[in-house]
């Protein structure tokens, strides 16, 4: 709930929802940098039977996301994301002529880094089966909810899967898509960088963590394929490689 107050008088902000999923993807597409540090490269892309709702790039990691948009909650973040990222992979040639032909650039195949594409779902609201599903630790899958409220206010919140929680690849054997596509997408784990690294490092890393959070509220831990980085409104602050 979020509330102002005047005159000493609390008053409650009432949500102005988005009342059609365009009008929420076109609020995303104009502040796609801003919001999730990605550059635009189609809207309403077709690759083979999928309409993806937006593609973007992501310059830090040299990869593409895709984008979606959902009003409902009866689907499957899984299952409908693991179906998009396949498509995606199948399809590597013409993801890289859409970006070559917007951009006017010329990106290379060997330039993207294909195991750090990912899926970001958005929504006004998912269900706790939704959030549920987020509990692997290295699923190529971001949630994340918006709000809008009156007065042009906005919360936009990633949501969080459970810490210390069971790898996809525990489950792959069970599907064929998720199989395939976690030969191909590795999600970075905290885990991958300590056991490179060793116990004093660990633990210095560690100190350095906590005075930027003491002298910074609310940043972000996104342990990347070389290096750990911590961010803060999506932008890096600061990098480690252990």
């Amino acid at each position: 709930m979020l509330i102002k107050t005047s005159k000493g008088k609390a008053e409650r902000i009432l949500q102005n929802e988005f009342k059609l999923e365009k009008e929420l993807q076109k609020f995303m597409e104009d502040n796609l940098q801003e919001l999730l540090n990605l550059e635009l490269v189609k809207s309403e892309f077709v690759v083979k039977k999928y309409r993806i709702d937006t593609l973007g790039f992501d310059k830090e990691n040299k990869t593409f996301v895709i984008v979606e948009y959902k009003r409902g909650t009866s689907y499957s973040v899984i299952d409908q994301g693991y179906s998009y990222l396949s498509t995606v992979l199948n399809n590597k040639a013409e993801l890289i002529l859409e970006y070559n032909e917007r951009m006017n650039k010329t990106l290379k195949r060997d330039e993207i880094d294909w195991s750090q594409t990912r899926i970001v779902f958005i929504s006004q609201s998912f269900s706790k089966f939704q959030k549920d599903s987020l509990n692997f630790k290295d699923l190529p899958i971001e949630l994340y909810e918006i709000k809008r409220y009156m007065g042009d206010i906005i919360s936009f919140e990633t949501v969080k899967g459970r810490d210390n929680a069971e790898s996809i690849n525990t489950i792959s054997s069970k599907s064929e898509e998720i199989n395939q596509v976690s030969k191909e997408i590795k999600k970075y784990t905290l885990d991958d960088h300590y056991t490179n690294s060793n116990g004093n490092i660990i633990e210095l890393y560690k100190l350095f963590l906590e005075k930027i959070e003491d002298m910074i509220p609310d940043v972000e831990i996104e342990p990347k394929k070389l290096y750990i980085a911590i961010k803060s409104n999506k932008k890096n602050i600061i990098d480690f490689r252990l």
